[in-house]
């Protein structure tokens, strides 16, 4: 199948996306494999996943076009017998091929899918709980290795409350047989009919947001948003065909899900494996991206973490062979990249052949289904210094690198069109000129329609009208007057038509009357002693009588004793004072895993002061 061609029927003379009204992800999924099987392409192996679970070296699970749209199709005629059009199902489940089986057989059976964790993995018990009173799925869907933990999980549950649990490898493929296209049905008839009369977008998917300081949220995801947003970054990533992605991200995780169940809806080598095996062994990942016969392009998507993992522990012994040549693309987002990671992993991988303009830290976030900024010239990656005193003042002005003041920010480069992206002031909504710190907005045909069941919420998010745009040169030019802007939280600055992320607004610290970004401060400690855990340190602030005072949260690093801490904390007191200006209040070194992630593993910092606010509250009485 000429991909290229196909995907360019989505776009019209002038290169802009041009979607059918009511297509579906499952209509140009069937569209895409029938087209494949027509070009005798359904024999071909497309789904390759690696399970290290027995074996050190791995073993390679396999599956063609045609078998992967089987195990579809038997999920999807399953869900009609059970469950109705427009009902949620749950994946709990690990990183399987049986994921993605249930999520694209919950959308081809016009169902939402709900992608969640695998329930043997502890801590998530509380969160699924949330995620399950507010959505109340119909169906839970998983496999044969969750199945035990997901009983479990629901067994202090009445019975004739719990739902139906599928275990979805154990469905027969001769169910695909039942299938019927849900459209056809007379739900489906009826909602057509429905939609005639006012056309609404059909949810796709909930994407549950972390919500580790509140109830958690569910994005709510349709199918033009997504089709949208894939056409996005089929166009401003400049993805070449044929390709072959390489993943262990965790498919519950946005990034995870819509990656790996676009490449397998469009019939492209996905090749990949749980997240736990990558980071026990790093070295995994990089030789899956290693060039292989055949290969042309191939793509991996990772966070920050990941680059200095496999700096560490995955560089090839002498005289093992690697070739990285064939990389397109390594695009690196879900937190902030830095200097340091960047830095590491070209110096240790460019010898085996790794472009580094493949490089390309990208910024996005669910509520904009997947992407919204990534490099698009050839001066990438970017790695820019701005004076630490100008962002205080919420200016980005550039500097020397070696400048005393020189603070590292990595540009993300630039949004992906049709959508805008603009700076603003959030206490006015007033458009910030180039070069001014300010709330990322963002708006276009990709952006989520809101929270699930959260009006209150969906408004604050989405429902943002942007009063006062620049005179000249106004980045929102092509938007229309309306109050869809989204406002993403993330703070920002554009220079030089690069766009890049300073902080979170609820995370910034402010001492004083003065600004400061808790991921320079991280750094900072990082840099300051080696007794430090890579990219485990949260720094945030608590009230104080006169003003806010600073924490200093540090896992200690695995091979460093426990008799080091008091040094450290030392030397990053000594650091922190140096580069900041600030006395930090409270500094404690904790073992290594203590510090509070997100589900999606970034450290959550909001959690983190909450526990500690929690804690000192508790002492005090």
């Amino acid at each position: 199948m000429d991909l290229d061609k196909a995907i360019g029927a989505f776009f019209d003379e002038n290169g802009e996306i041009n979607l059918p009204p009511f297509l579906t992800l499952a209509a140009m999924a069937e569209l895409m494999y029938q087209s494949d099987i027509a070009e005798g392409g359904g024999d071909k192996v497309r789904m390759r996943f690696w399970d290290f679970s027995n074996s050190r070296e791995g073993i390679c699970i396999e599956y063609t076009r045609e078998q992967i749209n089987t195990r579809i199709k038997a999920v999807a005629g399953r869900l009609q017998q059970v469950a109705s059009i427009g009902d949620r199902t749950a994946i709990l489940a690990n990183n399987s091929p049986e994921y993605l089986f249930s999520f694209l057989g919950s959308i081809y059976a016009g169902m939402v899918p709900v992608p969640l964790y695998d329930p043997t993995e502890p801590g998530h018990a509380d969160h699924l709980n949330a995620v399950f009173a507010d959505c109340e799925p119909q169906v839970v869907l998983t496999n044969a290795h969750s199945a035990a933990a997901v009983r479990r999980h629901f067994s202090s549950i009445p019975a004739a409350e719990r739902p139906r649990i599928l275990s979805v490898d154990s469905l027969p493929d001769s169910l695909a047989e039942s299938y019927e296209n849900p459209m056809m049905t007379e739900a489906g008839k009826r909602l057509s009919a429905m939609r005639q009369a006012a056309p609404i977008d059909l949810t796709a998917f909930l994407q549950y947001t972390s919500g580790s300081t509140r109830t958690p949220a569910g994005v709510v995801l349709t199918n033009r948003s997504i089709l949208t947003n894939v056409l996005q970054i089929f166009t401003a990533a400049n993805l070449r065909t044929p390709l072959r992605l390489v993943s262990w991200l965790p498919l519950h995780h946005d990034m995870g899900i819509i990656l790996g169940a676009f490449v397998t809806m469009l019939g492209l080598d996905n090749e990949f494996m749980n997240p736990r095996d990558f980071v026990q062994q790093p070295s995994r990942w990089i030789r899956q991206l290693s060039r292989r016969e055949g290969d042309h392009n191939v793509y991996t998507v990772v966070p920050n973490f990941a680059l200095e993992l496999a700096a560490r522990f995955a560089r090839p012994a002498e005289g093992e062979e690697l070739d990285l040549s064939a990389i397109d693309a390594v695009i690196i987002g879900s937190e902030p990249v830095t200097e340091k990671a960047l830095t590491t992993f070209r110096e240790a991988f460019e010898p085996y052949g790794l472009p580094v303009k493949s490089l390309r830290p990208s910024y996005g976030l669910a509520e904009a289904s997947l992407l919204v900024s990534t490099p698009q010239t050839e001066n990438r990656p970017l790695i820019s210094y701005f004076d630490r005193e100008e962002l205080a003042r919420n200016r980005a002005i550039l500097v020397d690198r070696g400048a005393p003041s020189a603070v590292a920010f990595v540009s993300n480069g630039q949004v992906v069109t049709p959508q805008q992206l603009v700076i603003v002031d959030p206490d006015t909504a007033t458009e910030l000129p180039d070069g001014q710190i300010g709330e990322i907005w963002t708006h276009g045909e990709n952006t989520a329609v809101g929270y699930f069941d959260r009006e209150e919420d969906t408004a604050q998010t989405f429902r943002n009208t942007l009063e006062h745009r620049l005179p000249e040169s106004s980045r929102a030019e092509g938007a229309v007057e309306d109050n869809h802007w989204m406002a993403t939280g993330d703070l920002g600055a554009i220079v030089d038509n690069e766009l890049y992320i300073t902080g979170r607004r609820k995370d910034l610290i402010v001492v004083a009357g003065r600004n400061h970004y808790p991921q320079d401060i991280e750094f900072t400690v990082q840099a300051a002693t080696d007794h430090v855990r890579v990219d485990c340190v949260a720094a945030f602030a608590v009230p104080g009588e006169d003003v806010e005072k600073l924490v200093i949260l540090a896992e200690r690093d695995p091979a460093a004793e426990q008799s080091g801490d008091a040094a450290a904390i030392d030397a990053i007191r000594t650091a922190v004072a140096n580069a900041h200006g600030l006395v930090p209040e409270v500094i404690r070194i904790l073992a290594p895993d203590e510090i509070a992630r997100s589900s999606s593993g970034k450290i959550a910092r909001r959690v983190n002061q909450a526990t500690f606010l929690r804690e000192n509250a508790e002492e005090g009485n």
